[in-house]
């Protein structure tokens, strides 16, 4: 069976018909094709959403360092059910079921292995996989996890920040092997670092001076602000603890760094890192809240985090991911929420 589709394709906007042989999308009807079936005519279709920031498979208890295979599949269905079609994971606390990752309706999934914290780091978090060796151990996670492993840059305000030397030993290790690096960043040094270091992705940058944005640019560095998880808890950081104050000035940080990020020419995308899962249209309201253009925002979460991910859009021969919406998300990015239909691997899912 050939599914075919109709509408205004993003990101383009031009209106066209697409056809899906198998896992793949093609412009051009098939000569002679009988079992062609229309699952979708009007309307706008997106290259399948990205959350390129989730940690699916634990509870909600801090605590809890459990991996519940159950749960992880539970939270795919959720991102799936959402239209969202690839998944980025930096950092599980256990490895993904091959039953959930092979299944034909799974999300696309790029794992990065678990949270690496070099052993100089305060060693508080327990979730944390602590190694003397972080060189080696980030180029073991990345050739084991789909090119990507995640590094703690910095972590408790008892301890400095991964050094620069070492992170830039890090980075040459992990590009010499093909992966590429993404650094969780909380302080102003450990993101200072990590732009000087040439990291392949910036996770939160709570602190990042004004100075990283153009590092970033120049090193091809993207940043992954997860607005989301900072503007649920950013309001309830009342103390007057180190922490607390760092959580409410970097949160405003953040949304500052978002626009001049983008004015300055480095990729921007939307991950959620915080529950429910198969919530990255919220991610896009925070970015564009943040001053991003809402094509970009849209972009953030389809059509340029797939690209950086090595994901195609919807172009010939590309990935056969589509998620369709009445309203065009640029001018309505609430309808991110209500997908009217969910294509996935060439299936249809919803």
């Amino acid at each position: 069976m050939i599914l075919h589709l109709r509408g205004t394709v993003l990101p383009d906007g031009e209106p066209r018909d697409l056809w899906l042989l198998g896992d793949r999308v093609t412009f051009v009807r098939p000569a002679g094709a009988a079992d062609v079936v229309t699952v979708a005519d009007g309307g706008f279709l997106l290259p399948g959403l990205v959350d390129v920031h989730t940690h699916p498979g634990s509870g909600d208890d801090a605590g809890d360092l459990s991996f519940d295979p159950a749960l992880f599949a539970e939270h795919i269905a959720a991102h799936r059910e959402a239209g969202t079609t690839a998944l980025r994971f930096p950092g599980l606390l256990g490895e993904v079921p091959a039953a959930v990752r092979e299944a034909p309706d799974a999300p696309r999934m790029i794992t990065a292995g678990r949270w690496l914290a070099w052993a100089g780091l305060s060693r508080t978090a327990a979730f944390h996989t602590v190694t003397d060796d972080l060189v080696a151990s980030a180029v073991a996670e990345a050739r084991a996890h789909d090119g990507w492993c995640k590094l703690m840059g910095d972590w408790d305000f008892e301890a400095a920040p991964v050094p620069y030397k070492l992170l830039r030993a890090v980075v040459e290790g992990v590009h010499a092997a093909g992966g590429r690096v993404a650094v969780h960043c909380q302080s102003a040094e450990g993101v200072l670092g990590a732009a000087r270091a040439g990291v392949d992705s910036v996770e939160h940058g709570m602190g990042m001076p004004q100075e990283c944005v153009a590092l970033m640019a120049a090193h091809g560095t993207a940043y992954v602000p997860t607005l989301t998880a900072f503007a649920g808890s950013a309001p309830l950081r009342t103390g007057g603890t180190a922490r607390d104050r760092l959580w409410r000035e970097g949160h405003r940080t953040m949304v500052r760094r978002v626009r001049e990020a983008y004015d300055a020419g480095v990729t921007v995308l939307a991950g959620t890192d915080s529950a429910p899962f198969g919530n990255v249209a919220t991610e896009v309201e925070h970015l564009i809240a943040a001053g991003l253009p809402a094509h970009s925002a849209v972009g953030a979460a389809s059509w340029t985090a797939r690209a950086f991910l090595g994901l195609s859009g919807l172009t010939e021969g590309g990935l056969a991911d589509v998620t369709v919406y009445d309203a065009d998300p640029r001018l309505d990015p609430g309808t991110l929420r209500r997908p009217r239909r969910v294509v996935l691997r060439g299936r249809v899912v919803r």
